[in-house]
Formats: C-alpha cells, sequence, structure tokens
C-alpha cells in the first residue's frame, strides 16, 4: 500500500471521529471555557478546524512561512459555522493529499517562522505533527470539555460509558 494512501486513511477516519464529536457541542455553550487561561469551546472547536488545515499547508508546497501577524484563526458563532469549515477543510486536505505523489512524502518540508526556518523533516512527519497528531491531541481536549459541560460523549476508539449505557 502506498504511503499516501495510509495517511489519507488515517487522515479520513480521524476526522471523521473528530467530526462527531464537534456535533456534540451544544451552541449555548460556545464561549463556555474551563479557566480564564483556556480557549472558548468554540475557539478550541475552531482550533480543530485548523489542525486540518495545516494538512494541505505540508502537501501543496514545499514550505510555509507562518507569521501570527497575518495568522488568520477560524472564527465561527455556531456549531454549524464550525462543521461547515471543518468539512471544507477535511475536504482540502484530502485532495491535497490525493494530488501527491508518494515519493513526495518522503521530500522535504519547512516551516518558517517570519523567513526564519523553525522546523523541516519529511512530509509525512510534518503532516503526522501539525495535523494528524495536533488534531488527536485538542480532540482529546475537546472531550473534556463536552465531559464537563455534562454532554454524552462519543466513542473515539471504542465505546464511552455514555454509549455502553
Amino acid at each position: 500500500m502506498a504511503r499516501i494512501d495510509v495517511l489519507l486513511g488515517d487522515l479520513a477516519r480521524e476526522a471523521r471521529t473528530t467530526r462527531r464529536h464537534l456535533e456534540r457541542l451544544p451552541d449555548e455553550h460556545f464561549d463556555w471555557r474551563p479557566h480564564p487561561k483556556s480557549f472558548t469551546a468554540g475557539e478550541l472547536a475552531g482550533h480543530l478546524v485548523e489542525c486540518l488545515r495545516w494538512a494541505e499547508r505540508v502537501f501543496a508546497a514545499d514550505e510555509f512561512d507562518f507569521s501570527p501577524a497575518t495568522y488568520e484563526r477560524v472564527r465561527a458563532n455556531t456549531v454549524a459555522e464550525v462543521l461547515a469549515a471543518f468539512d471544507a477543510a477535511v475536504e482540502t486536505a484530502l485532495q491535497a493529499m490525493a494530488n501527491t505523489a508518494d515519493r513526495d512524502a518522503e521530500q522535504r518540508w519547512r516551516m518558517s517562522r517570519d523567513g526564519v526556518v523553525f522546523f523541516e523533516r519529511d512530509r509525512e512527519a510534518a503532516f503526522r505533527d501539525l495535523s494528524l497528531h495536533h488534531l488527536i491531541h485538542h480532540r482529546g481536549q475537546f472531550t473534556v470539555y463536552l465531559r464537563l459541560l455534562d454532554v454524552p460523549l462519543v466513542g473515539t476508539y471504542g465505546p464511552t460509558a455514555d454509549e455502553r449505557r
């Protein structure tokens, strides 16, 4: 099996699971945050979209120059808006990956910040770190938010206590 096919399968599976979690967030809790230093639930949901946008950046070019001054965060006011942005990001990421030759997964990719190289690694590793693992990490954080809001959880890699009842 080709490397890109494995990565496509990984992203598609994790995106489906993440969407099921996002669907659970009630609009009335969009501005809730567990701590003053934390994202609001809506901001964290938007960050999950951003994690997917990184996949397109990794596979569409050899380098991305990130500038905090011009970076645009996902801004949504409702779960429906987050889901629309999420679905679009998934489609764009999967398309960028599908358009990548398998041998290009091994090619070097650089991320710089305002012209200074932040890191360089092969595309596959950059994708896993910046997009896939980042998505999984923040999805776990999002499940804690849902639990604290007393929202029944859907399974991630198996059933939850909420699903077993």
